[in-house]
């Protein structure tokens, strides 16, 4: 019997270099699948990522950080972040909690400006933040853009890791994004 209310979507998550977009999907996937280190443009291509529930399939594809390259490479890296950008669904702009919003968070922000489709805020180490730290940095990056959404997560402990996915959907849902069936 096929299930007509079945949905699927394709999600870009893009940022700096190491603001946990590799860690982010290995935690939605539940396995690793994209390397995780320390050491900034780990990542190289795209990488993808499924997750699959009885209503839905979300297709997160995780991209290298956004920098300002110095060579060749950095030039592919860049073109491969950016070109994830074309033909989703929507896109989890991925920040780091526990550093100020930088020249890279904003020039990943004015690139997705110009998407017409849901773009989403991910505040990611909130684990390396107090609580009473977390307010002023939402604002600051409301300042910058009218998110749909925005999730402060912790995608190594998994904290509100689940709302976010959650998010995804009923944001979709709710503006209209007629999933693949």
């Amino acid at each position: 019997m096929k299930n007509n209310k079945f949905k699927s979507c394709f999600i870009t998550i893009i940022g700096r270099p190491n603001v946990g977009k590799s860690t982010l999907l290995n935690r939605f996937v539940g396995q690793k699948v994209a390397i995780m280190s320390d050491k900034a443009q780990t990542t190289r291509n795209r990488i993808q990522g499924v997750v699959t529930d009885e209503e839905s399939q979300i297709v997160f594809i995780d991209t290298p950080g956004i920098h300002k390259p110095k060579h060749a490479l950095g030039d592919f890296m860049l073109n491969a972040a950016y070109s994830a950008l074309k033909g989703v669904d929507g896109i989890l702009v991925v920040v780091n909690a526990s550093e100020k919003i930088g020249p890279g968070d904003r020039l990943v922000i004015e690139r997705v400006k110009q998407a017409n489709i849901p773009v989403f805020l991910v505040i990611n180490k909130i684990d390396l933040v107090t609580p009473d730290e977390l307010l002023p940095i939402i604002d600051t990056y409301r300042q910058e853009h009218d998110f749909d959404e925005i999730f402060p997560i912790s995608a190594t402990e998994g904290n509100n890791v689940d709302a976010l996915v959650k998010g995804i959907k009923e944001i979709l849902d709710d503006k209209g994004i007629k999933y693949k069936t």
